[in-house]
Formats: C-alpha cells, sequence, structure tokens
C-alpha cells in the first residue's frame, strides 16, 4: 500500500553537481520524458568541501537546463536529509545514475538505505549516453584545477566557472 501524498511522476535527481557535467545535463533530459516533473536536487554537502557554493552551482545547473530547454525541470538546493526532503516534495521516485559496473554496488547501499527511510519510494537508475559515460565531476574538476580543457565534458559556463576557479 502507498501513502496517498505520494507521486510517482515527481522524481528527485540528488547530487552535489560540483560540477555539473554533460553526463548529469544527458540524465536529467532523459528523465524529463520519464516524469511530469524532474526536481534536480543539489545537495549542499559541506563535508565534500565542493569546488563552488550551493548558489553556484544552483545558478549553473539552472543556466545550463535552461539552455537545453527542458521545461520539466526544477532546480533547488537542499541541506537535510534526502528521504525527509523527498517526502517534503511529495515524491515518489529518487532519480539516479550509473555511469559503470563499479557505481552500482555504492548506488544499490543507497537505494536500500532509502527503501529503509522512505518505504514506498522507489529509487530509478538510468544510464548516461555512452559518450559521457566515463565522466565525473571528480575528474572534470582535477583536469580543471590542471588546467586542461574541460570543455567536452561540460556546458561552456561551466568550463569559464572552472577556470575562474582554479586560476592560480
Amino acid at each position: 500500500m502507498t501513502t496517498p501524498d505520494i507521486d510517482y511522476s515527481i522524481a528527485i535527481y540528488p547530487g552535489t553537481f560540483d560540477p555539473l557535467t554533460n553526463g548529469h545535463t544527458d540524465l536529467v533530459a532523459r528523465a524529463s520524458k520519464m516524469f511530469a516533473l524532474v526536481v534536480v536536487a543539489i545537495a549542499e554537502s559541506p563535508h565534500k568541501q565542493p569546488a563552488f557554493s550551493l548558489a553556484q552551482r544552483i545558478d549553473l545547473c539552472r543556466h545550463v537546463l535552461g539552455e537545453a530547454g527542458v521545461e520539466n525541470v526544477e532546480v533547488v538546493g537542499f541541506d537535510s536529509l534526502l528521504a525527509d526532503f523527498v517526502a517534503e516534495r511529495g515524491a515518489g521516485v529518487i532519480l539516479r545514475g550509473l555511469r559503470a559496473v563499479s557505481d552500482f554496488e555504492y548506488e544499490f547501499q543507497l537505494a536500500s538505505m532509502n527503501r529503509h527511510l522512505a518505504r514506498d519510494v522507489e529509487t530509478v537508475f538510468l544510464t548516461p549516453d555512452e559518450k559521457h559515460s566515463f565522466i565525473s565531476s571528480t575528474l572534470v574538476k582535477e583536469i580543471a584545477r590542471l588546467d586542461g580543457d574541460v570543455r567536452k565534458f561540460v556546458h561552456p559556463r561551466v568550463a569559464d566557472a572552472l577556470k575562474v576557479r582554479y586560476a592560480g
């Protein structure tokens, strides 16, 4: 039996998005075809010491997704337990991306924990287009930090923001 205030047409796509990559954008665009609303929920995550502030990550994400023309997407920040945020939004789905088999164990553990915290919420996994499957925010930041060209992996505005962030 499901809780009546849960809407399975609303998917929450959580992450730090530090920075948003072309793989993230690809997943959001494809998920937007499956759900009435995709909420890109950007975690504050101060323990991860993000390169960009929460406000910067929200701004970059809104800009990139706006240019992508995806209309049924909302970008918001959050600083609470994901299960609580999902309940507040009345969403029935947590969307997660899987790039490689190596992601599966960690993502499976997260999905199992979220199932215990929010019994009626489902986790849906999507894989990015193969051309984006090797991209990670961590790798993009490392390339940018070492003054490499990241324009193939992120939107030009994100690439510019990384260049400014790591200018030394």
